[in-house]
């Protein structure tokens, strides 16, 4: 099982955090792991993706240029990294801040108002991880307990209270039916 993920969107949204998280799932599996980072120069607000690799091989390159699996936070990742997707792939967007609809068939796209649904339910900056939930249901990539592990492996102690808030929102993702 080999799995090439990448996360885009703006920097500030989550992206690299959620791409650690699953890296640290891999890693409590005992997968193969490459997690890529790339950002612009801006504090927040820039261009930033996150290229993941998963594998029960070796894996030879970190770098991510045709995606099985795709999560995007706005619409210039949704622009440039959409037609990249293999065939067969599977593209998570989140349609609170992006209008576009891809016209393609060889693809399963899931359109999930991650932003609305963190802000609704109170989990502000959340919709990375509501995208991450309903990447892990329709994937069945890694179970609840592994992420539940990596967000307790990879949350600073003065910021534990944000683990239960993130499992929420992980579970608002799962739990999506649009």
């Amino acid at each position: 099982m080999t799995y090439e993920i990448l996360l885009a969107g703006f920097g500030g949204q989550g992206i690299l955090f959620a791409g650690k998280l699953l890296a640290y799932c891999a890693l409590f599996e005992g997968k193969e792991i490459s997690w890529l980072p790339s950002y612009g120069p801006e504090m927040r607000g820039g261009k930033c993706n996150c290229s993941v690799c998963i594998s029960d091989e070796p894996i030879g390159s970190p770098q991510v240029l045709e995606p099985d699996l795709l999560v995007v936070l706005n619409g210039p990742s949704f622009d440039a990294f959409m037609p990249s997707v293999k065939p067969g792939g599977k593209a998570f967007v989140d349609s609170s801040m992006v209008d576009a609809k891809t016209d393609r068939t060889d693809i399963e796209t899931f359109y999930v108002p991650a932003t609305q649904l963190a802000d609704d339910n109170n989990l502000l900056k959340g919709a990375n991880i509501v995208l991450l939930g309903k990447l892990l249901h329709e994937t069945g990539i890694f179970s609840f307990e592994t992420v539940r592990k990596a967000l307790e492996k990879n949350t600073p102690a003065k910021r534990g209270h944000t683990i239960d808030n993130n499992l929420a929102a992980l579970q608002l993702g799962a739990d999506y039916k649009g």
